[in-house]
């Protein structure tokens, strides 16, 4: 009720106001008929122009323009001249014509100059610096705004220096200099609120709160929005937009419950402008919320709609929200190949936005901005004029002139003998360079033989390894998989004889199924060797959870684990490497037979993981039979080296060796940590996206 009654008085004070003005206009207007073609009727006149201008009628106001203009010119009245020339302008500049705003604008600063009318001056100052902002000339805007500044704040121009913080404000707004921006919009603010403009004071309020946001000085952003919302001037339109913006605000402390209150009138308010701005931020604060609050399935759905709308309004800002969003929802989902082209998009969109941001930086910088506030006033005033005078030389000017066209001989003598000279020189040096370079071909042909005759030796001793590790592998291949297969063979032959009886089978099915996993373990390994050896080992990295390749790993082992009665402990943690899976899981799967391997009845196994500097490093711990020091350095060689485990395992050598070639042809490194009786630590690290070339 207090409302609806507030808002009639400012009906009826409105209705009052324009009835006033009106009034006052058609009385200027009468006055004017009745007043004879002298000074006395151009001051009236332009009276009537500035009211005309002022309600914005513009075209009624150009017609004064122009038949004052001639009766000023007339009357050669110069003071009468620029103003009437800076009106113009301004109606010019009101109607969108820039070309005759701009030229109008210079003529009346002339004139004002003439009459050393130093708050003119000012005023033109300043309404050019706004007009060339509004064209994007932030040079040439800042230059003037600024010039105009000190003589304005010496004044009571309220108007005029609310137009020229608030122009400053946007300036620097542009150039992402938030400091100086927030500055100039607080001064404009604190001059509105002495002139009683809400309708500026609403809108630098929502250019301070953006502000502080960029700033992360969130709170001050809240308070802001807060503090308009409780501003009985303010519309629906207003409330459609601060209801998105302090929902948004509240989401970055986690403040879901004030979050959801402001998100949802926001919804409400836009709903039925579905194509704005403020609908668009409102999707993915929602978006957000949801995908916090673990509802995905809407959160999809929602940001699904933003995105289309973010490309259709061609809104950067929120489209780059929206990629964050996507990526963060799809790595929940555990769609991990769609969150990182997620990425990949807000990477590119990013850095096309800050391009942008920095041509506009360098167009000021190259355009030589001179922002040494109030400082460039009075260069303004004083502008001149040169004018080209004819200079004719005297007599010592004339005899140095000859004195210097000797002189010019004399050095060009001088050059003509040491371009001579130059040229034995240089034909003495290319014999002498000929001479040289014939020596140093030798010496590098020289050169060239000896490194050939190194690298024979070389691979004749690289031949001679892979003789002796080919003897060892069919050694290998002889001793351990013939004896593997030979066990497993026994027992088939055993059992389709009916020489085992069911009992005594299952007595054995252990000790078959040991030989069996060392048999395939040795087949593994010794695939993978050769491929590595034919250099066939190409990684296709692809982003995967690591916790699941634990989970497979450890059900393979399980059995064995329990007839050896070895205890595994689990403390994987979900997170995601950026590397060729297969090769990881052979990895894995090599580590966790080693910790099998060599430790004893009552031992643990412990697998687990962490991030450390942006990389992923997960390890496998055992409390077996440890390594000794000695063996630690033979451990990653490519010769193979092998020791049996506490059941008499018998292994191959080269998994470890395998292993540390497919970490580190995915951008990863192998170490281990041991103690001889206590056990054993394998740590591998892997990076967590495509390392940077």
């Amino acid at each position: 009720m207090r409302k609806k009654g507030l808002f009639f008085l400012l009906f009826i004070s409105f209705v009052g106001f324009s009835q006033s003005k009106d009034n006052d206009i058609d009385s200027l207007a009468i006055e004017l008929a009745f007043q004879e073609q002298d000074s006395l009727k151009v001051k009236t006149s332009l009276k009537l122009i500035k009211s005309l201008y002022e309600i914005g009628s513009y075209d009624r106001a150009l017609q004064y323009v122009i038949e004052s203009e001639k009766l000023s010119n007339t009357l050669n009245y110069k003071d009468a001249q620029a103003k009437i020339s800076y009106y113009k302008s301004l109606i010019y500049d009101k109607k969108g014509d820039y070309i005759n705003a701009i030229s109008g604008f210079s003529k009346s600063k002339d004139l004002f100059k003439a009459l050393k009318d130093t708050i003119n001056i000012a005023k033109v100052n300043n309404s050019i610096g706004v007009l060339e902002v509004k064209k994007g000339n932030y040079n040439t805007g800042m230059q003037h705004t600024l010039a105009a500044i000190k003589e304005l704040e010496s004044t009571n121009l309220n108007n005029e220096l609310n137009i020229a913080y608030t122009n400053l404000g946007n300036c620097y707004y542009q150039l992402n200099d938030t400091d100086k921006a927030i500055n100039y919009f607080t001064k404009a603010l604190n001059i509105q609120k002495q002139l009683n403009n809400t309708t500026d004071e609403v809108s630098t309020n929502f250019k301070l709160a953006e502000l502080y946001s960029i700033k992360k000085e969130h709170r001050k952003t809240i308070e802001v929005y807060e503090n308009l919302l409780a501003n009985e001037a303010i519309n629906k339109s207003d409330l459609a937009h601060i209801y998105p913006k302090i929902g948004s605000e509240y989401l970055k402390f986690n403040d879901f419950e004030n979050a959801t209150k402001y998100l949802v009138k926001g919804y409400n308010y836009n709903v039925k402008n579905e194509r704005s701005d403020d609908f668009l931020e409102v999707l993915n604060s929602l978006g957000e919320l949801n995908i916090n609050k673990k509802r995905l399935k809407i959160a999809e759905k929602q940001l699904k709609q933003s995105g289309a709308l973010a490309k259709e309004l061609n809104n950067e800002k929120e489209l780059l929200r929206h990629y964050l969003l996507m990526k963060k929802l799809d790595s929940i989902k555990k769609r991990f190949d769609k969150a990182y082209l997620w990425q990949q998009k807000y990477y590119e969109l990013n850095t096309s936005i800050l391009k942008k941001q920095n041509k506009i930086s360098n167009e000021l910088v190259t355009g030589n901005l001179n922002i040494v506030e109030h400082s460039s006033f009075d260069s303004l005033i004083n502008e001149k004029e040169t004018s080209v005078v004819e200079i004719k030389p005297t007599e010592n000017e004339i005899e140095n002139r000859e004195n210097y066209n000797k002189l010019k001989i004399l050095f060009y003598g001088l050059l003509a003998a040491l371009a001579i000279a130059s040229t034995f020189l240089i034909l003495m040096y290319i014999k002498r360079n000929n001479s040289i370079k014939y020596t140093q071909e030798l010496e590098e042909k020289n050169v060239k033989i000896e490194l050939q005759n190194q690298a024979f030796l070389e691979q004749t001793k690289h031949l001679e390894n892979v003789n002796n590790v080919k003897d060892k592998l069919f050694s290998i291949v002889s001793h351990d998989l013939k004896d593997s297969l030979s066990s497993i063979t026994g027992f088939i032959e055993l059992l389709r004889d009916g020489s085992l009886s069911r009992e005594e089978f299952e007595n054995l099915i252990p000790e078959l199924s040991e030989n069996a996993s060392n048999a395939s373990l040795l087949m593994f390994n010794l695939l993978n060797w050769s491929k590595s050896q034919m250099q066939s080992l190409e990684p296709k990295p692809t982003l995967f959870d690591i916790q699941e390749v634990f989970e497979e790993k450890v059900r393979i082992i399980e059995t064995r684990l329990e007839s050896k009665g070895i205890t595994i402990i689990d403390h994987s943690l979900r997170d995601f490497v950026y590397a060729d899976r297969s090769m990881i899981e052979i990895v894995t799967q090599n580590l966790l037979a080693n910790a099998l391997k060599f430790s004893k009845t009552g031992d643990t196994i412990t697998v687990a993981n962490h991030i450390s500097n942006g990389s992923c490093i997960f390890s496998v711990n055992d409390t077996g039979v440890g390594i000794s020091k000695s063996n630690i350095d033979k451990l990653f060689k490519s010769n193979t080296f092998t020791t049996n485990g506490t059941n008499n395992e018998k292994g191959t050598g080269l998994g470890l060796s395998i292993c540390k070639e497919m970490v580190e042809l995915n951008n990863g490194k192998i170490w281990v940590e041991s103690t001889l009786g206590v056990g054993s630590t394998f740590y591998v690290e892997l990076p967590k996206s495509k390392p940077k070339r």
